[in-house]
């Protein structure tokens, strides 16, 4: 799409449109314009899962995002943040958390970056802070949710972080339901399987029409015959797996970053734990591990089987755990290349 931007965005008129922006996580931010109709489809189609969880879009609510803003551009999203009933965190300080927390009593849901709420939720049960009450929806959104995050999360909201399943350039593509399960936007968008990888068209986007795209992230499909006990007839994904990403490199050999996805998943299928990780590649041949939890020998001895499992003896690994990690202005990776 970036390179061919500008041959996809069409010459239709539109009485109105915005510019769009997708987050850059990869690289270079693509930027095109969208339709006053298709945002406010992509917007009424986020709302309906607000429904779910008799959720109102006006109510008071806390936000996490990235917040690296200029001055200027700070007093914009404060007065936009005004307008919304919203409020976030624009940095890390005591202070500023503290404020947060205290403005979430009123607050009738909470959504963001999950790895913000889940460093929120750890900061309320660590520090015996008073829980708000009153969050009717607590939503995840533009970053995997690790499992383990949740014991955190209901035992400082109350109830567990939920996922929207979304992208600026496809629009939302799933939300899930109080039962547990993510239901396709199917009025929205087209979604298919093809190796594993997902292919969306968005239905409503003519100004910057999006067909059979690659998006990059490895899913799975439930089948056509799998319903919900919540009594929606939209098709279900079962499993968004995580980012197709970047190449993990071997002294001899290359392997895809999904890799560590299904490490710690046979982890907790195999062994009922579950980490928070992140993985960093300084070189080639070379990993370390990082993980939230203190570990004990024997979890230890099954992390490094698992390891030695995909990669064999292709690669040195170091486990460090007990270790923080948290992104905090910005997307968290659990994979990290820093090999050019």
């Amino acid at each position: 799409l970036l390179n061919n931007h500008k041959e996809i965005q069409t010459n239709l008129k539109f009485k109105k449109h915005f510019q769009a922006n997708t987050s850059g996580t990869s690289g270079e931010s693509l930027k095109f314009k969208r339709e006053e109709s298709a945002d406010s489809f992509n917007r009424a189609s986020i709302y309906r899962g607000y429904s779910w969880y008799n959720v109102n879009p006006w109510e008071l609510n806390g936000y996490f995002w990235g917040y690296n803003f200029s001055e200027r551009a700070m007093l914009k999203i404060r007065i936009l943040d005004s307008l919304q009933n919203r409020f976030r965190i624009f940095n890390y300080r005591k202070e500023s958390i503290d404020f947060f927390i205290k403005k979430l009593k009123n607050a009738k849901y909470l959504h963001g970056y999950s790895s913000m709420v889940y460093e929120t939720a750890k900061i309320i049960n660590s520090q015996n802070l008073e829980k708000p009450l009153n969050l009717k929806m607590v939503k995840g959104t533009s970053e995997k949710i690790f499992e383990s995050y949740q014991d955190e999360i209901q035992k400082a909201f109350g109830q567990r972080m939920i996922s929207e399943y979304g992208a600026a350039e496809t629009g939302i593509m799933a939300f899930e339901c109080p039962k547990g399960n993510m239901h396709l936007n199917m009025e929205g968008v087209i979604v298919e399987e093809i190796d594993h990888e997902i292919v969306v068209t968005n239905l409503q986007m003519h100004a910057f029409p999006i067909i059979r795209y690659q998006l990059g992230d490895y899913i799975k499909l439930a089948p056509k015959t799998a319903t919900c006990e919540c009594g929606m007839q939209h098709a279900i994904i079962e499993e968004v797996t995580g980012r197709i990403g970047q190449t993990v490199y071997g002294k001899n050999n290359t392997y895809p970053s999904l890799y560590f996805y299904y490490i710690f998943k046979n982890l907790a299928s195999k062994q009922s734990f579950l980490l928070t990780y992140q993985v960093v590649q300084n070189e080639k041949g070379k990993l370390n591990f990082l993980i939230e939890q203190p570990l004990n020998s024997k979890q230890l001895l099954h992390l490094e089987h698992e390891i030695v499992v995909y990669f064999k003896e292709d690669m040195e690994f170091k486990i460090e755990h007990s270790q923080p990690i948290t992104a905090q202005n910005k997307k968290l990776k659990s994979f990290i290349s820093n090999i050019a």
